[in-house]
Protein backbone atom coordinates (compact mmCIF):
# COMPACT_ATOMS: atom_id res chain seq x y z
CA UNK A 1 0.00 0.00 0.00
CA UNK A 2 2.83 2.69 1.09
CA UNK A 3 4.71 1.87 -2.00
CA UNK A 4 2.44 2.04 -4.17
CA UNK A 5 0.79 5.52 -2.79
CA UNK A 6 4.80 6.64 -2.63
CA UNK A 7 5.86 5.41 -6.23
CA UNK A 8 2.48 6.94 -7.96
CA UNK A 9 3.75 10.82 -6.77
CA UNK A 10 6.95 10.25 -8.51
CA UNK A 11 6.08 8.49 -11.73
CA UNK A 12 2.71 6.82 -12.35
CA UNK A 13 3.79 5.19 -15.26
CA UNK A 14 6.50 3.57 -14.18
CA UNK A 15 4.78 2.88 -11.03
CA UNK A 16 1.76 0.81 -13.18
CA UNK A 17 4.40 -1.02 -15.61
CA UNK A 18 6.47 -2.57 -12.55
CA UNK A 19 3.13 -4.16 -10.68
CA UNK A 20 1.87 -5.59 -13.86
CA UNK A 21 5.34 -7.05 -14.63
CA UNK A 22 5.78 -8.37 -11.60
CA UNK A 23 2.08 -9.29 -11.55
CA UNK A 24 1.75 -11.32 -15.23
CA UNK A 25 5.07 -12.72 -14.54
CA UNK A 26 3.49 -14.18 -11.32
CA UNK A 27 6.46 -13.23 -8.97
CA UNK A 28 3.76 -11.37 -6.92
CA UNK A 29 -0.31 -12.07 -6.14
CA UNK A 30 -1.88 -8.65 -6.88
CA UNK A 31 -5.28 -8.07 -5.04
CA UNK A 32 -8.29 -7.97 -7.06
CA UNK A 33 -8.45 -4.60 -6.92
CA UNK A 34 -4.86 -4.05 -8.84
CA UNK A 35 -5.44 -7.35 -11.09
CA UNK A 36 -6.03 -4.54 -14.22
CA UNK A 37 -3.00 -3.25 -14.15
CA UNK A 38 -1.39 -6.50 -15.41
CA UNK A 39 -3.77 -6.64 -18.40
CA UNK A 40 -1.85 -5.96 -21.77
CA UNK A 41 -3.90 -3.07 -22.77
CA UNK A 42 -3.01 -1.38 -19.16
CA UNK A 43 0.75 -2.34 -19.75
CA UNK A 44 1.16 -0.55 -23.30
CA UNK A 45 -0.77 2.18 -22.20
CA UNK A 46 1.10 2.59 -19.17
CA UNK A 47 4.35 1.68 -21.14
CA UNK A 48 3.48 4.59 -23.88
CA UNK A 49 3.01 7.07 -21.53
CA UNK A 50 6.24 6.13 -19.60
CA UNK A 51 8.09 6.60 -22.83
CA UNK A 52 6.31 9.85 -23.40
CA UNK A 53 7.37 11.19 -19.70
CA UNK A 54 10.85 9.68 -20.22
CA UNK A 55 11.87 12.63 -23.31
CA UNK A 56 9.25 15.35 -21.37
CA UNK A 57 10.88 14.76 -18.03
CA UNK A 58 14.43 15.81 -19.38
CA UNK A 59 13.18 19.00 -21.16
CA UNK A 60 14.05 22.23 -18.72
CA UNK A 61 10.70 24.10 -18.42
CA UNK A 62 8.08 21.41 -20.10
CA UNK A 63 9.50 19.11 -17.43
CA UNK A 64 7.60 21.39 -14.73
CA UNK A 65 4.92 21.82 -17.17
CA UNK A 66 4.47 18.10 -17.38
CA UNK A 67 4.33 17.84 -13.46
CA UNK A 68 1.89 20.20 -12.92
CA UNK A 69 -0.17 18.74 -15.70
CA UNK A 70 -0.13 15.60 -13.54
CA UNK A 71 -0.89 17.22 -10.19
CA UNK A 72 -4.11 15.68 -11.16
CA UNK A 73 -3.54 12.58 -12.10
CA UNK A 74 -0.79 11.19 -10.21
CA UNK A 75 -2.27 11.91 -6.37
CA UNK A 76 -5.96 11.19 -7.66
CA UNK A 77 -4.28 7.30 -9.04
CA UNK A 78 -1.94 6.89 -6.34
CA UNK A 79 -5.10 7.22 -3.78
CA UNK A 80 -7.53 4.72 -6.19
CA UNK A 81 -4.06 2.04 -6.75
CA UNK A 82 -3.36 1.89 -2.98
CA UNK A 83 -6.97 1.56 -2.29
CA UNK A 84 -6.35 -1.30 -4.78
CA UNK A 85 -3.84 -2.81 -2.92
CA UNK A 86 -5.63 -2.57 0.69
CA UNK A 87 -8.17 -5.12 -0.80
CA UNK A 88 -5.97 -7.67 -0.11
CA UNK A 89 -5.80 -6.86 3.46
CA UNK A 90 -9.33 -8.77 3.98
CA UNK A 91 -10.58 -6.50 6.55
CA UNK A 92 -13.53 -4.96 4.61
CA UNK A 93 -14.22 -1.24 3.26
CA UNK A 94 -12.57 0.21 5.88
CA UNK A 95 -9.15 -0.86 4.74
CA UNK A 96 -9.75 0.62 1.06
CA UNK A 97 -10.93 4.16 3.09
CA UNK A 98 -7.46 4.02 4.69
CA UNK A 99 -5.86 3.19 1.40
CA UNK A 100 -7.21 6.34 -0.26
CA UNK A 101 -6.42 8.43 2.29
CA UNK A 102 -2.64 7.25 2.79
CA UNK A 103 -2.16 7.22 -0.95
CA UNK A 104 -3.66 10.29 -1.56
CA UNK A 105 -1.23 12.04 1.31
CA UNK A 106 1.85 9.85 -0.45
CA UNK A 107 1.47 10.67 -3.54
CA UNK A 108 0.99 14.39 -2.60
CA UNK A 109 4.06 14.16 -0.88
CA UNK A 110 6.24 12.34 -3.38
CA UNK A 111 4.74 14.54 -6.16
CA UNK A 112 5.53 18.09 -4.47
CA UNK A 113 8.86 16.81 -3.30
CA UNK A 114 9.30 15.73 -7.58
CA UNK A 115 8.01 18.87 -8.69
CA UNK A 116 9.46 21.53 -6.47
CA UNK A 117 12.76 20.09 -6.65
CA UNK A 118 12.57 20.15 -9.95
CA UNK A 119 11.22 23.32 -10.47
CA UNK A 120 14.46 24.55 -8.65
CA UNK A 121 16.87 22.63 -10.53
CA UNK A 122 15.49 24.48 -13.87
CA UNK A 123 16.68 27.70 -12.38
CA UNK A 124 20.11 26.31 -13.68
CA UNK A 125 20.55 26.87 -17.43
CA UNK A 126 22.66 23.05 -18.11
CA UNK A 127 20.18 20.31 -18.61
CA UNK A 128 22.34 17.75 -16.93
CA UNK A 129 21.11 17.95 -13.78
CA UNK A 130 17.61 17.32 -15.17
CA UNK A 131 18.94 14.19 -16.93
CA UNK A 132 20.41 13.34 -13.42
CA UNK A 133 17.04 13.86 -11.42
CA UNK A 134 14.89 12.38 -13.79
CA UNK A 135 17.10 9.22 -14.33
CA UNK A 136 17.49 8.68 -10.15
CA UNK A 137 13.58 9.42 -10.15
CA UNK A 138 12.96 6.03 -12.32
CA UNK A 139 15.42 4.16 -10.24
CA UNK A 140 13.93 5.40 -7.41
CA UNK A 141 10.44 4.14 -7.93
CA UNK A 142 11.93 0.86 -9.58
CA UNK A 143 14.20 0.05 -6.60
CA UNK A 144 11.37 1.26 -3.37
CA UNK A 145 8.85 -1.06 -5.14
CA UNK A 146 11.10 -4.48 -5.22
CA UNK A 147 12.18 -3.27 -1.77
CA UNK A 148 8.30 -2.54 -0.52
CA UNK A 149 7.75 -5.91 -1.78
CA UNK A 150 10.63 -7.69 -0.26
CA UNK A 151 11.99 -5.80 2.33
CA UNK A 152 8.97 -4.13 3.34
CA UNK A 153 9.86 -2.99 7.32
CA UNK A 154 13.11 -1.65 5.04
CA UNK A 155 10.64 0.08 2.71
CA UNK A 156 8.99 1.89 6.01
CA UNK A 157 12.05 2.75 7.30
CA UNK A 158 13.22 4.44 4.21
CA UNK A 159 9.86 5.72 3.64
CA UNK A 160 9.70 7.76 7.28
CA UNK A 161 13.19 9.03 6.39
CA UNK A 162 12.08 10.34 3.04
CA UNK A 163 8.79 12.16 4.98
CA UNK A 164 11.28 13.56 7.23
CA UNK A 165 13.34 15.19 3.89
CA UNK A 166 10.04 15.95 2.79
CA UNK A 167 8.91 17.94 5.79
CA UNK A 168 12.38 19.82 6.14
CA UNK A 169 13.20 20.23 2.12
CA UNK A 170 9.27 21.34 0.98
CA UNK A 171 9.53 24.79 3.17
CA UNK A 172 12.45 25.87 1.75
CA UNK A 173 11.73 24.81 -1.93
CA UNK A 174 8.94 27.00 -1.73
CA UNK A 175 10.93 29.71 -0.47
CA UNK A 176 13.60 29.57 -3.12
CA UNK A 177 10.78 29.54 -5.59
CA UNK A 178 8.97 32.51 -4.43
CA UNK A 179 12.84 34.32 -4.29
CA UNK A 180 13.14 33.34 -7.78
CA UNK A 181 10.08 34.25 -8.89
CA UNK A 182 10.30 37.90 -7.73
CA UNK A 183 13.53 38.24 -9.18
CA UNK A 184 11.91 36.93 -12.61
CA UNK A 185 8.63 39.61 -11.75
CA UNK A 186 11.00 42.94 -10.91
CA UNK A 187 12.81 42.25 -14.17
CA UNK A 188 9.82 41.98 -16.15
CA UNK A 189 8.88 45.43 -14.39
CA UNK A 190 12.08 47.24 -15.34
CA UNK A 191 11.79 46.09 -18.87
CA UNK A 192 8.47 47.58 -18.75
CA UNK A 193 9.08 50.83 -17.82
CA UNK A 194 8.91 53.62 -20.75
CA UNK A 195 11.89 55.28 -21.12
CA UNK A 196 12.22 59.29 -20.55
CA UNK A 197 10.71 61.40 -23.24
CA UNK A 198 13.50 63.71 -23.95
CA UNK A 199 11.18 65.77 -26.13
CA UNK A 200 8.79 66.50 -24.28
CA UNK A 201 10.70 67.79 -21.65
CA UNK A 202 10.01 71.49 -20.24
CA UNK A 203 11.53 74.00 -21.82
CA UNK A 204 13.00 77.03 -19.70
CA UNK A 205 11.20 79.99 -20.68
CA UNK A 206 12.70 83.07 -21.47
CA UNK A 207 12.18 86.32 -19.53
CA UNK A 208 10.21 89.17 -20.89
CA UNK A 209 11.38 92.63 -22.37
CA UNK A 210 9.75 94.63 -19.67
CA UNK A 211 11.18 92.52 -16.77
CA UNK A 212 14.38 92.81 -18.39
CA UNK A 213 13.96 96.92 -18.81
CA UNK A 214 12.99 96.98 -15.17
CA UNK A 215 15.66 95.30 -14.03
CA UNK A 216 17.87 97.53 -15.81
CA UNK A 217 16.45 100.36 -14.66
CA UNK A 218 16.78 99.52 -10.47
Amino acid sequence: MLGVGWASGINLYAAVLVLGWLGSSGQVDLPAGLSGVSEPSVMLAAGFMYVVEFFTDKIPGLDSVWDLLHTFIRIPAGALLTAGAAQGLDIGPAAELVGLIAGGSLATASHATKAGSRALINTSPEPVSNWTASVGEDVAVVGGLWTALNYPWLFIGLLILFLGLAIWLLPKIWRALKAVWGKIRNWFKRNKTPPADIYNEPQEQPKSTATNSISSGD
